[in-house]
C-alpha cells in the first residue's frame, strides 16, 4: 500500500511526509477521523447546543418572570402582610420579639469591626436583641482583637456574647447549630446570619423582622448583597434606641472605612458584581415570586428558628450548608421571601486565589448537595409536582450542573475542538445566537458594566474550568468534595500596604502566580487558533485567540489584586 503523504492530512504540513512517528500519527488520525471522530464530535456538539437552549430557555423565562413582576407591580407588601412593629406603653419592648444575631467568623481580622459594628447599631431595642460573635480563629492574638472589640460594645450597653469552641468542627454550619444550643439563644424567634464582612443598615430588623412575624408561614428573609463604593448617612428616630450614645453616632455620617466596599477594585470585582446582580436582581427575584423558593445565600438572612428545628437543624454534609437547609425546609412546607430593596454590603474577593477556592466551594457543594437530595426531593409529598420540578430541573439541573459543565466543555473543549475535524457542522444558533443573546440578558443585571461584557464572557469561560471540574468532583463525591477554605476577607490592608510598599517591589512566589491547567487550555486554544489561521475557512481564530489570551492572563497571575508581601 503506498504511504500517503501528511499533506493529505494537514496542507502544508508541520512535519515533512515520512518522518517517521508524526507521520504515522497523522496517518492513524485521517483513518479514524471521518468516519469515527466526526460522528461523535457532531453528537456532542448537538448535545452541547441542545444544554445551550436549555440554560437560554431558563433565562427567557426568568426574564419573563422579572418584567410581570414589575409590570403588576407584585411587590412584597402585596404578597405578605407587613406593618411596622410600634412601641406598646402597657408592655413597653415586649412588643417586639427577641432576636439572635450570628457572626460567624475564622481569623477575620481585617473585617471583624465591620459586622460588629453594624449590627450593635441596628435600631431595635438593645435588650430585645442579641449579638453572639463565634469566633472558631486559630489565631490568639486574632481571638483577644475580636474579644476586645465586643467588650467595647459591651460596655456601651449592647448585649453581646463571644463564643469560642475547641474545635472546628463542621466549620461554619457546626459554628452556627452550636451558637442555637446557648440557654439566651433559646429565648430568642429569629436569628439573624451577618458573615463578618456584611454590614447591615441600622433599620434592618425593622424591615425584615415584620414579614416574619405577621405572616407565620414564612421561614426566611433574604436581603441583597450590594458592592458599591459610597459613604452612607443614616437619619434614625431616637425614640428606637435605647442607648443615648448610639442615637449621637448613629445621627450623622460613618467614616467610609467602615462601609468601604470594592466591586471598583480592579476588573474582576468587576466582573463579579455582574454576575452576582443577574442572581439576586433575577434569580432570588423569580424564586421568591413564583415558588416562595430560592437557596439562602448563607449571610444577610432572618430565619424563623422553628423552621430551621422542624427542618433539622444545620447540617455540614457539604459545602453549602446555606442552600441544604434552605431546601430541606422548603420539603416542610416553608416558604420564603426575597427582600430587593433591603440591602447589605459586603466585600467581594479581589485576589484571585480566594475567588478560585470560592467558586469551588459554591459549584462543588451545590452538586454534592443535588446527589443526596434528589431523590428525596422526588418523593416529598408536602409540596406541589411544579415545586419540585422547580428545584430539581431549574435550580439544580439547569443552574448548578448544566451552566458549569457546558461551558467549559462546549466553548473550551468541542467548539475548539473543531477546526481538526472539518466534517463536523457547527450550528450557529447553537454556536453563536444563543450564547450570545444568554450573555446580553445576564449583562443587563449590571447596566453600568454593560460596556464589559465581552471581558465578562471571556472570564466567566476561563472560571468555567475550575467551576467545571469542582461540580463533577460534587456530583462523584470527589476527595474535594468537602473542601472549605474560608473566603480572605482584604478589608483595607492593599490601602495600608500600598503607602508603605510604594517604593518597594512585591516579593511574589512563582507557585502563587503560575497556575498549569489555564496555562495548558490557552496553549490548546491558541493552538487551534493558529490551525483555524493557515487552513480554516471563517474567522473562528479571533475568538480562539482571545480565549487564550483569556486563560493566558489568568494562568500568569494577572488577574485580581497581588498583596505584598510583609
Amino acid at each position: 500500500m503506498e504511504q500517503l503523504s501528511t499533506s493529505a492530512f494537514l496542507p502544508g504540513a508541520f512535519w515533512a511526509p515520512g518522518d517517521g512517528i508524526p507521520a504515522h500519527l497523522l496517518l492513524i488520525w485521517n483513518a479514524i477521523r471521518a468516519p469515527v471522530i466526526a460522528p461523535l464530535l457532531q453528537v456532542v456538539m448537538a448535545v452541547c447546543s441542545t444544554l445551550s437552549v436549555m440554560q437560554f430557555i431558563e433565562r427567557i423565562y426568568m426574564g419573563v418572570v422579572i418584567v410581570a413582576v414589575k409590570l403588576l407591580r407584585w411587590t412584597p407588601e402585596k404578597r405578605y402582610k407587613w406593618e411596622a412593629i410600634k412601641d406598646d406603653s402597657e408592655i413597653g419592648n415586649s412588643v417586639y420579639p427577641m432576636v439572635l444575631v450570628q457572626i460567624p467568623m475564622f481569623n477575620e481580622k481585617e473585617v471583624y469591626q465591620w459586622s460588629i459594628r453594624a449590627t450593635s447599631e441596628l435600631s431595635w431595642p438593645s435588650d430585645r436583641f442579641i449579638i453572639q460573635v463565634l469566633d472558631d480563629s486559630t489565631v490568639p492574638t486574632i481571638q483577644d482583637m475580636v474579644k476586645l472589640e465586643c467588650k467595647k460594645w459591651e460596655n456601651k450597653g449592647i448585649n453581646i456574647k463571644y463564643e469560642v469552641r475547641d474545635n472546628r468542627t463542621g466549620y461554619k454550619a457546626g459554628a452556627l447549630k452550636e451558637g442555637l444550643k446557648r440557654s439566651y439563644a433559646k429565648e430568642c424567634e429569629y436569628v439573624v446570619i451577618f458573615d463578618a464582612d456584611f454590614q447591615p443598615e441600622p433599620d434592618f430588623l425593622q424591615r425584615s423582622i415584620p414579614y416574619l412575624v405577621h405572616n407565620p408561614e414564612l421561614a426566611l428573609i433574604q436581603a441583597r448583597w450590594i458592592f458599591g463604593n459610597t459613604t452612607l448617612t443614616y437619619t434614625l428616630f431616637s425614640s428606637t434606641i435605647q442607648n443615648t450614645d448610639l442615637r449621637i453616632m448613629l445621627s450623622g455620617t460613618y467614616p467610609a472605612m467602615f462601609f468601604a466596599v470594592n466591586s471598583n477594585e480592579c476588573m474582576m470585582t468587576r466582573l463579579q458584581e455582574m454576575s452576582l446582580d443577574y442572581h439576586f436582581t433575577v434569580e432570588q427575584e423569580v424564586g421568591s415570586s413564583t415558588y416562595a423558593f430560592f437557596g439562602f445565600n448563607g449571610t444577610a438572612g432572618v430565619w424563623r428558628i422553628a423552621a430551621i428545628d422542624e427542618a433539622g437543624g444545620w447540617k455540614d454534609r457539604t459545602t453549602v450548608e446555606d442552600m441544604d437547609l434552605a431546601v430541606r425546609a422548603s420539603l416542610k412546607g416553608w416558604k420564603f421571601l426575597y427582600l430587593g430593596d433591603l440591602q447589605v454590603k459586603n466585600e467581594l474577593p479581589s485576589t484571585f486565589k480566594a475567588f478560585r477556592f470560592q467558586q469551588h466551594r459554591w459549584s462543588c457543594g451545590p452538586a454534592n448537595l443535588f446527589r443526596k437530595m434528589v431523590m428525596e426531593i422526588a418523593r416529598n409529598k408536602k409540596v406541589t409536582l411544579w415545586k419540585k420540578v422547580h428545584v430539581i430541573y431549574s435550580f439544580f439541573f439547569v443552574r448548578k450542573i448544566i451552566a458549569h459543565i457546558n461551558t467549559f466543555l462546549f466553548f473550551c473543549v468541542v467548539l475548539p475542538a473543531t477546526v481538526w475535524v472539518p466534517e463536523v457542522e457547527i450550528p450557529k444558533w447553537g454556536a453563536v445566537y444563543i450564547p450570545t443573546a444568554t450573555s446580553i440578558i445576564n449583562a443587563i443585571g449590571t447596566p453600568k458594566s454593560f460596556h464589559l461584557t465581552v471581558f465578562w464572557i471571556m472570564f466567566e469561560n476561563v472560571m468555567s474550568l475550575h467551576r467545571a471540574k469542582a461540580t463533577l468532583i460534587g456530583l462523584l463525591e470527589g476527595s474535594r468534595a468537602n473542601e472549605w477554605v474560608v473566603t480572605e476577607k482584604l478589608g483595607d490592608i492593599l490601602k495600608g500596604k500600598s503607602a508603605s510598599k510604594a517604593n518597594k517591589k512585591p516579593r511574589v512566589r512563582i507557585g502563587d502566580r503560575i497556575h498549569f491547567m489555564e496555562l495548558g487550555i490557552g496553549a490548546y486554544l491558541f493552538f487551534c487558533g493558529c490551525y483555524s489561521v493557515l487552513f480554516g475557512k471563517t474567522n473562528f481564530f479571533i475568538f480562539l485567540f482571545v480565549q487564550s489570551l483569556s486563560f493566558f492572563i489568568v494562568g500568569f497571575g494577572y488577574v485580581g489584586t497581588i498583596v505584598p508581601s510583609s
